[in-house]
């Protein structure tokens, strides 16, 4: 850093009073013979002057207080002009306001001190530059390997010898480092509230709060979407007040960050995606046992499973919430949303070594984000072979579709001994049998009604489910009540059956089932 006194004494010069002033930053150097030259000034300036048109002691006076306002780094008196020597007035001002002052004789032209601090200054800028591009190369590197977030924050902390946090949008903490101190919990709900403050337009900004203040820089990380930022990267120096370097590398940093946050998410989409596939190709009995096995084993699930089923809104958005519930758990675990059973299932395929029932239940804890909250329904299968995926994810989804019948008596996390009589429909092993049940029912109604027999087919198993509630079960399928009514009576129709008996309605339901297990 060019200062004061490092730039005078590179220039066979001194100070006119001792050492004072000559640790002052110099940002730039000034030449000037107005009488006020502030209105050319915003501070950190090295200023030369003659003082031609400072004739007078009351004039020299209320030259150097203008000065010393405006924070100026350094005054330079050319003498061997209109002054012999620095007049005593300006030498007794700059004194009361403690802003260095030096004599530059004759001899040393004012170009030379120009030369001087620009060449300083333009080497300073370089090196700055230089270190910074290092600096991103390694932070890059670190993208490139997948080292993670905290390794990126971690370098970017120990590239300017202080510390680095990185916050989503709503103040949430990401990474920090290091782990305590520097920016403590205090300073951290300060800059989640001032982040918030600035949603709406959002750029680098130096925090208010007081122990941040001038050490501390708050950037935006850039995502897809123009000027919305997904996370908030501050870095904190030990003390203030901030470098130009610290300032380089936040601002590198961040796009850094950036990169990675996004590199992150589509390793999760990708991942959740081939989840999504293996449990498809599972259910659907599409692989063979050996082949699922190895399929599985990257997951940490080895030959035998349990498949856990959570109903709930938007299940594919309850899927991370989901796996850091089991990771955290220590549950090795396939998790994947399912719409084999009709409506999307939030699934998770675990290793049996683990007790599923009581896996299950922490996981819908988890899911409902506390005790005592409802929205979410569970159920889990019995461990089986990994080859029996499927029949057990069926057994998982009819122990859920039983307990939805019983009016909210059913048990937190349902399981087989909650079948009843989908025992039986689970107990026939012969597809065909399944099949020829399942088709002798429901298939006048597809086969009579084309494309109109899935609608009726829906509405049937709305209005079973509902307990034939018909303002529940409309509002379920989105339609009118008096619509459903139409619906209900062409199937009935259809099927010959009456859907006001107990004994047709179980009929019906049990139908339902069947061809749901054989699809």
């Amino acid at each position: 850093m060019l200062t004061v006194g490092s730039l005078i004494s590179d220039c066979g010069l001194a100070l006119a009073d001792g050492e004072v002033g000559a640790s002052n930053p110099v940002r730039w150097v000034h030449i000037s013979e107005h009488e006020d030259p502030t209105p050319w000034l915003s501070g950190g300036e090295l200023l030369l002057t003659t003082g031609y048109n400072l004739g007078t002691p009351a004039k020299q006076r209320r030259y150097v207080g203008l000065l010393a306002g405006e924070g100026l780094a350094g005054l330079g008196f050319g003498t061997g002009f209109d002054h012999k020597r620095i007049p005593k007035a300006i030498a007794d001002a700059a004194r009361e306001h403690e802003l260095p002052l030096f004599e530059v004789p004759y001899e040393v032209p004012f170009t030379a001190i120009t030369e001087r601090a620009a060449a300083h200054v333009v080497n300073e800028h370089f090196d700055v530059l230089e270190r910074g591009a290092q600096v991103h190369e390694r932070l890059e590197r670190l993208v490139i390997e997948g080292s993670g977030l905290d390794e990126i924050v971690g370098a970017t902390a120990g590239a300017i010898s202080g510390a680095a946090l990185v916050c989503d949008p709503s103040g949430r903490e990401l990474a920090r480092h290091p782990r305590r101190g520097w920016i403590d919990a205090e300073e951290t709900a300060a800059l989640a509230g001032e982040i918030d403050a600035r949603a709406d337009a959002p750029a680098a900004f130096s925090p208010v709060f007081e122990s941040l203040a001038d050490r501390a820089l708050c950037v935006p990380v850039p995502g897809r979407a123009a000027g919305v930022p997904i996370a908030w990267l501050t870095v904190a120096s030990q003390r203030p007040p901030l470098g130009e370097f610290e300032r380089l590398i936040a601002r590198q940093a961040s796009i850094v960050v950036g990169l990675e946050l996004m590199r992150e998410r589509v390793v999760r989409e990708t991942e959740r995606r081939l989840a999504g596939d293996l449990l498809a190709d599972a259910l659907g009995e599409r692989l063979g046992s050996d082949e699922l096995r190895g399929r599985l084993r990257p997951f940490g699930i080895g030959g035998e499973a349990a498949v856990l089923v959570f109903e709930l809104d938007d299940p594919p958005a309850a899927e991370s919430t989901l796996e850091s519930a089991l990771a955290e758990a220590g549950v090795p675990a396939l998790v994947a949303t399912s719409a084999t059973a009709g409506r999307p299932l939030l699934c998770a395929v675990v290793d049996a070594e683990a007790d599923s029932l009581d896996t299950a239940r922490r996981a819908r804890l988890a899911l409902t984000g506390g005790p005592g909250r409802n929205g979410v329904r569970a159920a889990v299968s019995r461990p089986a072979g990994v080859g029996s995926l499927r029949r057990a994810f069926h057994e998982a989804r009819c122990a859920l579709e039983a307990t939805s019948l019983a009016d909210g008596d059913g048990p937190e996390v349902a399981s087989h001994r909650d079948l009843g009589a989908f025992t039986l429909l689970l107990a026939l092993q012969d597809d065909d049998a399944l099949r020829l049940y399942s088709d002798g029912l429901l298939e006048p109604i597809e086969r009579t009604e084309g494309e109109y027999g899935g609608e009726l087919l829906r509405s049937l198993e709305a209005f079973i489910e509902n307990n034939g509630n018909w303002e529940r079960a409309a509002r379920q399928l989105f339609c009118h009540r008096h619509t459903l009514r139409y619906r209900i009576r062409k199937i009935e129709e259809l099927t010959g059956r009456d859907l006001g008996r107990a004994t047709d309605r179980i009929e019906l339901w049990l139908a339902l089932r069947a061809r749901e297990l054989v699809r």
